[in-house]
């Protein structure tokens, strides 16, 4: 895990007077091992398995105050349940390409899209305080193969 995410958070709950916490550290730990997407109830199955005693409330609220210290992000994937993306820091402008038939999610950044986005906000008149595109499309792989993995792993729920 990147210090700076460590750091970044132990100042952020340090200002709101609260302190840092075993369980706290677990699930930070746990939200920013990988940088895949996840569900409160996807982190709170790694958090367990770091520290079997971490509370589900304290997940909760963790995860509010990631996202309000803008470490994590919660995005919309289009599949009626909230997924936080752990890695906004890194990468703050990227975007999302879903697959509808499989649920695949890429993540992408383009100068051209950027540039756009921009073009358009201003245009409007607005000033972008962040930005973020979503983009649902058919993957070529079940059309041209008649199979896809990630369909088959998430029919069956593993994903």
């Amino acid at each position: 895990m990147n210090p700076e995410i460590k750091k970044r958070f132990d100042d952020y709950i340090s200002q709101k007077g609260m302190r840092r916490t075993a369980q706290r550290d677990v699930i930070v730990e746990a939200a920013f091992s990988s940088d895949d997407h996840f569900t409160a109830e996807e982190l709170l199955v790694k958090a367990k398995r770091i520290d079997p005693k971490t509370s589900r409330a304290t997940l909760y609220r963790t995860i509010a105050l990631l996202v309000e210290c803008k470490l994590l992000r919660e995005i919309d994937l289009g599949r009626d349940e909230r997924v936080y993306d752990p890695n906004f820091l890194d990468s703050p402008d990227h975007n999302h390409l879903i697959c509808i038939d499989c649920g695949k999610v890429v993540e992408f950044e383009d100068d051209n899209t950027a540039v756009l986005i921009d073009c358009i906000t201003r245009r409007l008149g607005f000033r972008p305080s962040s930005k973020s595109m979503r983009i649902e499309a058919c993957c070529d792989r079940l059309r041209s193969d008649g199979f896809c993995e990630n369909l088959i792993q998430m029919r069956l729920g593993k994903r």
